[in-house]
């Protein structure tokens, strides 16, 4: 049985300066996204494209959704194996080409995610989970490029 989900976003665009878009330099690239009920995440662009580097930009944005995927498979799959996670953090980066036109690509994602684990754990099933998570990742599976996985397991 295949089950669709859809999600709303809106995007507003917040960067005129009062000219519009008279000129390429003449404007913002700020904008916020949002969905009903939620608070606004304030982006741009990324600094090279003339983008404000306090804000978030949509690929930082595409780097934390596989990043968050992946960790609430994997502590969904923890908690259905009984390995109880105390601390799960991630240090992803995303790598991006630009291309002779203009546009670009991601060419690869590496997710380092450090979890620390309560009680007696075999270490090599605790692996195997983060396998798993990124088979179930929604986003992962959306994506073109590697997304690859360097966990790291602590022990409480």
């Amino acid at each position: 049985m295949t089950r669709e989900h859809s999600y709303s976003i809106k995007v507003r665009w917040t960067g005129n300066t009062g000219t519009g878009t008279s000129s390429f330099r003449e404007y913002k690239r700020d904008h916020e996204i949002s969905a009903s009920g939620k608070p606004a995440i304030p982006a741009s662009s990324d600094p090279a494209f003339r983008g404000d580097k306090t804000r978030y930009n949509p690929e930082e944005l595409l780097v934390g959704s596989l990043s968050a995927c992946h960790m609430l498979w994997y502590l969904h799959l923890c908690a259905d194996a009984g390995i109880v996670v105390a601390e799960y953090h991630d240090d992803a980066t995303g790598a991006m080409v630009e291309t002779e036109d203009g546009g670009g690509h991601f060419t690869q994602v590496v997710l380092r995610p450090v979890v620390k684990v309560d009680g007696e754990v075999d270490p090599e099933h605790a692996r195997r989970l983060h396998d798993q998570a990124h088979h179930l990742c929604f986003i992962a599976n959306s994506v073109n490029f590697p997304v690859l996985c360097e966990p790291t397991l602590e022990f409480e």
